[in-house]
């Protein structure tokens, strides 16, 4: 539900902060005081129109800002979206802004930070349903029909069954498509994977043999370098010169007097020691060179050898992977696949068969689903049409339409029709009202605007209340054409309404405004030269003369006439609650 608003420099509003409650929350004042500028501000903020025209004269900038608290049941949703988009911060709650500029821009903030308009229409529509003259309206949209539908069926475990066999149906559907392509393709495709698997098989790759490869071809390149830098290492190590005696030599000279000087001074054996250690590294050393000297092979053609052999691999790794670990699974894939299309007819056959069984039983599934739904359909047409009568239209009418389309591949129906299907079945839902006697069934989408529709929609949200998640509707001007005593039946529809959902309304009447849990006087006054929009939380007192001025003049009769009315709304809220 929406519990605070905030509005800067749009249109005749200065500064406004408003702190709501659950239940009815009613606002009134004089036309033209800005009532509906408050619900055009709550629009912007959940993505509709804000173009630079609402921005206050003399401000460069409007902010609209609406922090909610999210609704048990439609949480899941909205925390899957922020989710999504990584704005979930606190659990339970979030805020939505929305900056326009003069200059033409418009800046949409959702938990404080910048966001696509899409997204923030994306939550709004799960967060507020605005009925009157906004076009921000959950029921005008044909798709969520069948969802309230369902919710008023209370038919989710027929659903949820159903959906389920669904699911095994795509799975088992895109199967056969890919094996129908595979055996559409089966003689070029194995050709092709013929020659592959025999074009590496043919190579006997073995993992890391690349890297093997690569050293040698260093080595026989090198061969000629790397044998005159070991001779010569060797020389030093193991000949000397006339001018230099060797290293090996040299070692030799200074064990003898590192063995000298620890025999004298025993405290440096330790330097005896590494003395002996240096002349047996160097002896190892020479050893280790004559090895290496001795296997340094000048071989040209084992170097071209090597070099085809690395040039092969290159290419295997170029066309099926980018090294030979990757070759050598492109070649497994390559043999699975063989396999499969050897048995592709075989499995195909099986499929077909499964996919039969799985159509009929999914088509007696939808058509179990489809008779739930036409039995709740007939409820609720007869219960929006009671509604509507309460609220002054007895001449209206409301049906639920059900449609399917014709499919030779879809799902049968119990004359052997095939229809198309779905996720949710083969119903495609759309509600139709005709709103005065006479006239024929029309979509919601053509219906008049203004109060009759916001009549029309509060009958809807009032049989589906239970269905409906949206947990804050906004009715404007509900109120127009109509008189004291349907307004006295909208007050209580709305107040009922109130105790599953958070419900503004904007009116002229009192005997409606009498009742809302929260009361708001919205004024238009003058200050420094300019007109700005006041809005005030009325208490017991401030309400009674609030209402007694929407009858009339500010008298005694008035005064007394309100007192009448706010008393009789509030037994009559008493009494609906005690029956609820």
């Amino acid at each position: 539900m929406l519990t605070e608003l905030r509005i800067e420099n749009f249109a005749i509003i200065d500064q406004l902060e408003l702190h709501f409650q659950p239940g009815l929350i009613t606002f009134t004042g004089e036309t033209g005081a800005g009532k509906s500028i408050i619900l055009d501000a709550i629009a912007a903020v959940i993505g509709g129109r804000a173009d630079p025209t609402l921005i206050r004269a003399g401000a460069e900038r409007a902010l609209v800002e609406a922090s909610f608290r999210l609704p048990a049941e439609g949480q899941a949703a909205l925390k899957e979206i922020l989710a999504r988009e990584e704005l979930l911060d606190e659990p339970g709650e979030l805020t939505l802004s929305r900056e326009i500029r003069r200059e033409g821009r418009s800046i949409a903030r959702i938990n404080g930070r910048t966001a696509s308009l899409n997204l923030m229409r994306e939550l709004g529509g799960y967060l507020v349903d605005i009925h009157g003259q906004s076009e921000h309206l959950s029921l005008l949209n044909v798709r969520q029909h069948i969802h309230l539908l369902d919710r008023y069926a209370a038919c989710q475990p027929a659903l949820d069954a159903y959906k389920a066999a669904y699911t095994r149906l795509q799975e088992l559907r895109r199967e056969l498509a890919k094996l129908r392509q595979t055996e559409q393709d089966a003689e070029r495709r194995t050709d092709l994977l013929t020659y592959q698997l025999a074009e590496i098989d043919g190579a006997q790759l073995k993992p890391g043999e690349d890297a093997a490869l690569r050293q040698e071809r260093d080595r026989l390149a090198n061969a000629e370098h790397l044998a005159s830098s070991a001779q010569q290492a060797l020389a030093l190590l193991d000949e000397g010169s006339p001018e230099a005696q060797s290293l090996t030599d040299l070692a030799g000279q200074l064990v003898q007097l590192m063995s000298a000087i620890s025999r004298i001074d025993s405290a440096q054996s330790p330097l005896s020691e590494q003395a002996a250690t240096i002349s047996d590294l160097a002896g190892d050393l020479a050893r280790d060179l004559r090895d290496y000297l001795d296997g340094i092979e000048f071989n040209p053609r084992r170097l071209e050898q090597v070099e085809e052999r690395l040039d092969l691999l290159h290419k295997l790794q170029r066309k099926y992977g980018g090294s030979i670990e990757a070759v050598l699974a492109f070649a497994e894939s390559a043999r699975q696949e063989l396999e499969t299309i050897a048995h592709a007819t075989e499995r195909i056959a099986e499929l077909e068969s499964k996919e039969a069984a799985l159509l009929e039983d999914l088509s007696k599934q939808a058509r179990a689903l489809s008779a739930l739904r036409k039995e709740a359909a007939k409820r609720l047409e007869a219960g929006v049409e009671r509604e509507l009568a309460d609220l002054s239209m007895a001449g209206a009418r409301f049906s639920v339409e059900f449609r399917v389309e014709i499919d030779p591949h879809g799902l049968t129906l119990e004359n052997d029709t095939r229809v198309a299907f779905d996720a949710l079945g083969f119903d495609r839902v759309e509600f139709l009202i005709a709103p005065n006697l006479g006239e024929g069934l029309k979509p919601l989408v053509k219906i008049a605007s203004g109060g009759e529709t916001s009549r029309l929609m509060l009958a809807l949200k009032h049989v589906l209340a239970r269905a409906d998640y949206i947990p804050t509707l906004i009715f404007d001007e509900i109120d127009q054409g109509i008189g004291g005593r349907v307004g006295v039946v909208v007050g209580e529809k709305l107040w009922q309404l109130g105790r599953r959902h958070e419900v503004l309304c904007v009116t002229h009447l009192p005997q409606l405004a009498a009742f809302g849990d929260q009361h708001f006087s919205v004024r238009k006054q003058v200050q420094g030269g300019r007109t700005v929009t006041q809005v005030h939380r009325l208490d017991d007192a401030a309400r009674l003369e609030e209402l007694a001025s929407m009858l009339g003049s500010l008298t005694e009769a008035n005064r007394t006439a309100a007192r009448e009315t706010l008393t009789a709304a509030r037994k009559r809220a008493s009494q609906l609650n005690q029956a609820a």
